[in-house]
């Protein structure tokens, strides 16, 4: 009996000791892995998955900033300033795609697409990618919009004023909180279009497929009106405007009278 009891605590002796070898041994792997990660080691919290089925991914800095956020439309995140919902943090915004980040946790762009039937004949559909201007919004566009076949397709290129989209943002909301009335639409108008000088956004070039069918390329000056139009249109036929401050048509290649326009 005592030779089995002393055969039994000898046997536990040496499970606890390698029981104890083993916990240790994990222990200093883990944090191994650790302070690899911590200095950049991407090996040491790789994974890999054959099929990952997910509704949202975010991709954060350290700090807990995000850069990058991947989403179905149900949990697409808003507008973020430095890190803190702002613009449209009141309405619900659903966008599938792919949100951008910059260093300081401000959405500056984005990859976002829809497209859906509207009853048994029309449709929506959309592909937009976009990068913003720093602390302001949309300054370079690729874009797809097609509702019931009326689209445009086209690079976009654009304008815009320097004043700080979170403090513009404050604006709006405070003009939005006074009574209704002329005043009020007046002061919402002035503050969406922006100074003659410094409007709010002006498109300065667009390249693509317009509405009309036509193949097109559009110049156009510091308060976003068209002075340059070449463009092959839904028939074939090709064209040079060149057009003044209020949209007319001041010379046209080729024209019956050399160019110029009555």
């Amino acid at each position: 009996m005592d030779a089995r009891i002393e055969r039994d605590v000898r046997f536990l002796k040496i499970y606890a000791v390698v029981t104890s070898t083993v916990i240790v041994g994990l222990s200093v792997m883990a944090f191994s892995r650790q302070g690899d990660a911590a200095r950049g080691d991407i090996r040491a919290a790789h994974a890999k998955f054959d099929v990952i089925d997910v509704e949202r991914v975010n991709v954060m800095e350290p700090d807990g900033k995000y850069r990058l956020v991947l989403s179905n439309s149900a949990r697409s995140q808003g507008p973020l300033y430095k890190g803190k919902p702002f613009l449209y943090s009141g309405t619900a915004r659903p966008r599938a795609g792919l949100i951008f980040f910059n260093d300081e946790g401000t959405e500056d762009g984005g990859l976002t697409y829809s497209g859906k039937q509207l009853g048994d004949t029309g449709y929506t559909a959309l592909g937009h990618l976009s990068f913003d201007q720093f602390n302001q919004d949309q300054v370079f566009v690729i874009q797809y919009v097609d509702r019931n076949g009326k689209r445009r397709v086209g690079i976009q290129i654009n304008d815009r004023h320097n004043v700080n989209i979170h403090d513009w943002a404050a604006q709006r909301d405070s003009l939005g909180k006074l009574p209704d009335g002329a005043a009020k639409t007046a002061a919402l108008r002035k503050l969406n279009d922006g100074s003659a000088d410094d409007p709010r956004v002006a498109e300065r070039l667009y390249v693509g497929r317009d509405t009309l069918k036509s193949a097109i390329v559009k110049l156009s000056d510091r308060q976003g009106r068209t002075r340059l139009r070449m463009l092959v249109d839904s028939l074939g036929v090709p064209r040079l405007e060149f057009l003044d401050a209020d949209g007319r048509v001041t010379y046209r290649v080729p024209d019956a009278v050399g160019g110029r326009v009555p």
